[in-house]
């Protein structure tokens, strides 16, 4: 067969120039990760070429048994890893994985107690502009004022007042960890389902270096990315009393034919994350979120909450003058890469915003450590500090190279 270069050499340009930037930009998105060869290579297979509706043992096509045991195994090794009674891994994101069991549990018009987006939730928490925002009736809870910790007595006041049939605890943005007992106690207390969504602490969970769900949760929503280190995708696992429900609202619920290949993926994910080596990896995230958090508060900066117990840091920049757009605009430009995001009592729109959030897997997995990470920060201070001076931001980006060059990242793919 042709190679992808003969075939459509605009695409191969684009790729190497993606792994070039990968490679040269210090990426501190912190719902992005880089996955190994070996995940790459699942994902990039020939089981992208089957279809395989239903699921192992039960498909409603033939020639499945090959995709068969690849399912098989990613299932068997994402409950060993969460110690889990049951796991689909057939959603297509987190997104997906949530609606999952909204569509399992729930009718339109059910009330849903969950996390306020500008305080750290993410849009399948109700968002008025999700799918979840429009069919269910959304109450939000937040964090405190004061110590930017989630509320737990408004948690609960909000449940016995709205007795919703769905609680969600976890989201996008918060950079300390959940406690989900108290969550659990309050869903039993209103006759309501918990769903934790651990797409962000993931990797932590299964590390034992978060608190875990599992055990707790009626449903437990994960990406696979991010701290897991796998492939885009998603996932749920549940009590067994729900398996069968599940199983029925991912296929054909909401969703047709599985990404085998993606699923392949998440198995050699799972496997990866079953090796002594990748928790040490997981603790030098969360060593390397320390570090940064405290180089950055040694430095002036306001971080919400005052620091992190995970991968993730959020600050704020209005001591600074400057709104998420900007700061994320003037550190692209120094080859930085961070997101704008909402902050706890937001006065900006989500497209502007207060704040930036920043996280660790990446740079961890490029092998970076505690040095790295003060100067990362004394980085992220000069370009923030003199926003839109061409000399400074050149120089930004001459020692962002220097540093991203001494941690190297996909060589033969850069060719």
């Amino acid at each position: 067969m042709r190679r992808l270069a003969d075939v459509d050499p605009d695409v191969a340009k684009a790729l190497r120039e993606e792994a070039a930037r990968q490679h040269r930009n210090l990426e501190l998105i912190a719902s992005e990760n880089f996955v190994s060869e070996a995940v790459l290579e699942a994902m990039g297979s020939v089981l992208t070429n089957k279809y395989a509706e239903g699921y192992p043992g039960r498909r409603y096509y033939g020639g499945c048994e090959v995709v068969d045991v690849v399912e098989d195994l990613a299932i068997a090794r994402a409950k060993e890893l969460f110690g889990a009674p049951h796991a689909n891994v057939q959603p297509h994101s987190g997104a997906q994985a949530n609606m999952a069991v909204y569509f399992t549990i729930l009718k339109p018009g059910d009330v849903v107690l969950g996390p306020n987006l500008s305080h750290g939730g993410h849009l399948t928490a109700g968002s008025p502009v999700n799918y979840s925002g429009k069919f269910y009736s959304i109450v939000a809870y937040g964090v405190r004022k004061d110590t930017e910790l989630i509320d737990l007595d408004e948690v609960r006041d909000l449940a016995k007042k709205h007795r919703p049939r769905l609680v969600i605890a976890g989201g996008s943005a918060f950079p300390r960890a959940i406690d989900f007992k108290p969550f659990g106690e309050i869903a039993r207390e209103v006759g309501a389902s918990l769903m934790a969504d651990i797409a962000h602490p993931a990797g932590l969970v299964a590390a034992g270096l978060h608190p875990s769900p599992v055990g707790i949760a009626d449903f437990v929503t994960t990406t696979t990315h991010k701290t897991l280190r796998g492939p885009r995708g998603g996932m749920v696992m549940c009590r067994t009393e729900h398996a069968q429900a599940l199983d029925k609202t991912v296929m054909p619920g909401v969703q047709g034919g599985p990404l085998m290949h993606v699923i392949a993926a998440k198995a050699v994910a799972f496997k990866e994350a079953q090796e002594p080596a990748w928790r040490e990896y997981q603790q030098q995230v969360v060593k390397n979120a320390r570090a940064l958090a405290a180089a950055l508060l040694a430095r002036g900066f306001r971080l919400v909450s005052g620091g992190t117990d995970t991968h993730l840091i959020l600050v704020d920049l209005t001591s600074r003058g400057l709104t998420g757009k900007e700061a994320q605009e003037a550190l692209d430009r120094a080859w930085i890469t961070v997101n704008k995001n909402t902050i706890p009592f937001e006065t900006k729109s989500p497209m502007v915003t207060s704040g930036i959030r920043l996280g660790t897997p990446a740079v961890t997995t490029r092998g970076m450590r505690e040095p790295e990470m003060a100067e990362i920060a004394g980085l992220i201070d000069r370009a923030l500090s003199k926003v839109g001076a061409v000399a400074v931001e050149a120089s930004v980006r001459d020692q962002v190279q220097e540093l991203t060059n001494r941690f190297p990242l996909y060589t033969e793919r850069r060719a």
